[in-house]
């Protein structure tokens, strides 16, 4: 007997497209891993996915995951030139319902269903309050925030365009590296710098205040160069993990997330020794008065390798009860 699913789920970002099904059991089943620039329209991806897992049958629901503002259903894309909305999904694929939900929103909603495997401490290993907010946040292509905020009527995600919030320089360094992004782009945002580009950009403007040059082309020569002992690119990494706690602390601070902080996205498993051992968890303490209330909130880096789509299968989960 072929098995039931309950669901389609899928992870946009802007560099990869994530699609699974989830059964009728609720586990995730079928993962594939899509490029997103090799395709014309998330649609495309969709279709060439279903058809690989069930040929000409439909699951009856989907939640999608998608890396932007989803405003009335619709979304456009952060960091590719795709639009699509959830009518035109209903009308091309003949689900029952369509949600797009925020990636990051996605992501917190996977917060509270992640085991101690999925989970590294940033910090001392302390339990957040219970059914207090949360927050996760994360750089990658871009930088995603999200809450979730607990009641005993069930949690609530709350999508957010944090990333775009300003950037605040934290000693004498900053103020120049702030002022050098000024000077290229502008009004400097958190996503300016704790994004791929971000760290790459940063390496160079390191490169010119340490009056030496910038040799390496992209941010992956600089975590392979750190590696490796390159004076220039480990110090870009450690003001990177340094901006990161900063913003992280600022962001517990401004939804009261005494449940937990989560760092996801791209870029933070790739440097996590670096954030456990590194000025992370100082920099995310360090907020003046607000010291003793922020030593009380744990930090966590997720290493799970998909959490927006258990996210994604967990806002299926609620639409089937709808």
């Amino acid at each position: 007997m072929k098995p039931y699913y309950a669901g389609l789920v899928g992870d946009v970002g802007g560099t990869n497209a994530r699609f699974a099904l989830i059964d009728g059991e609720g586990r995730v089943r079928n993962l594939h891993i899509y490029p997103a620039a090799k395709f014309a329209s998330l649609n495309d991806i969709i279709a060439d996915y279903l058809e690989r897992t069930m040929g000409s049958k439909r699951p009856p629901r989907a939640a999608i995951a998608v890396a932007g503002p989803v405003l009335d259903g619709e979304i456009e894309f952060t960091n590719l030139s795709w639009q699509v909305s959830e009518g035109e999904l209903l009308a091309q694929f003949e689900f029952e319902a369509v949600r797009l939900i925020n990636d990051f929103a996605a992501q917190a909603l996977a917060c509270p269903m992640l085991g101690a495997d999925a989970l590294k401490p940033l910090g001392p290993a302390i339990r957040g309050a219970v059914d207090a907010p949360m927050v996760v946040l994360g750089a990658g292509t871009g930088f995603g925030v999200a809450g979730l905020a607990r009641s005993e009527r069930g949690d609530m995600a709350v999508a957010t365009e944090g990333g775009h919030a300003a950037f605040a320089p934290s000693d004498d360094v900053e103020v120049e590296i702030w002022s050098q992004f000024r000077a290229v782009h502008g009004r400097v945002s958190i996503e300016r710098i704790l994004s791929g580009r971000g760290l790459f950009e940063l390496y160079g403007v390191l490169a010119g205040l340490r009056q030496t040059e910038a040799t390496l082309e992209n941010e992956k020569a600089v975590y392979e160069a750190a590696g490796r002992g390159d004076a220039l690119a480990a110090e870009t990494l450690d003001r990177f993990c340094g901006i990161l706690g900063s913003v992280a602390g600022d962001l517990a601070l401004s939804f009261g997330a005494r449940g937990g902080v989560f760092i996801s996205g791209g870029i933070a498993p790739r440097m996590a020794e670096r954030l456990a051992a590194g000025d992370f968890r100082a920099r995310f303490e360090d907020k003046g008065r607000l010291g003793a209330y922020m030593r009380q909130i744990p930090t966590s880096l997720v290493v799970h390798p998909y959490p927006a789509i258990i996210g994604a299968a967990r806002e299926l989960g609620m639409m089937e009860r709808l």
